[in-house]
């Protein structure tokens, strides 16, 4: 009974140590790359040793894949509660690229990572899109339903994904990429809508 009660205690440290080491593991992902990361950068981040990370993770790609799993089904969950209760296929587009947008911006380091797993598919293999199929279900669903109802033209998910949608990337990481005098924060009331309403306005003109 003493030792089951000890297994118990223990438990919560171990899953807030496991926690620990996916948040510092986004946040270094985001800064180096999956390439340039090292576990010891991210024992380094959490404050415990390599082996403490190898407990948990048995090494770099499943340490990747977790935090690259968990981004994706975390953006999955908040589209599916903004879009949950709205049925008109405009109104349900432009509520799903806020959720993105929304999503993305109280998550700079998403951002990153999704923007580096854009520019080098290394990480995932022969199978780039293990953990965005959700994301890019979601807006063939809502593309193919305004298609079908008349209420959108004929147009390909795909391009209105990087030709709109693909935009809140760029928006949430270039703030201090793009020189000191040009410098906004993503998170600013008055910056964010400006680009919501642009983003409304180029979709609405996209799928009309």
């Amino acid at each position: 009974m003493a030792e089951e009660s000890r297994q118990v205690a223990r438990q919560p440290r171990g899953d807030a140590t496991r926690q620990s080491i996916l948040d510092a593991a986004e946040q270094v992902f985001a800064d180096l790359g999956y390439a340039a990361a090292r576990l010891e950068d991210v024992a380094q981040a959490v404050g415990i040793r390599r082996p403490s990370i190898v407990y948990y993770f048995p090494g770099k790609q499943q340490l990747y894949d977790e935090v690259e799993s968990d981004i994706f089904a975390s953006m999955h969950d908040f589209v599916l509660k903004r879009v949950a209760s709205v049925d008109d296929p405009m109104a349900r587009l432009l509520a799903l690229l806020d959720a993105w947008l929304d999503f993305l911006v109280s998550r700079p380091t998403a951002a990153r990572i999704i923007q580096r797993l854009i520019a080098d598919f290394r990480p995932r293999g022969d199978n780039p899109v293990r953990f965005s199929e959700t994301a890019l279900r979601d807006i063939e669903t809502v593309i193919a339903a305004g298609v079908s109802s008349g209420a959108f033209r004929p147009v390909s998910a795909m391009h209105i994904l990087n030709s709109v949608a693909g935009g809140a990337l760029f928006y949430v990481c270039n703030g201090g990429q793009i020189g000191e005098e040009r410098a906004y924060d993503p998170a600013d009331t008055a910056e964010l809508e400006s680009y919501r309403a642009l983003i409304h306005k180029l979709a609405r003109a996209a799928v009309t």
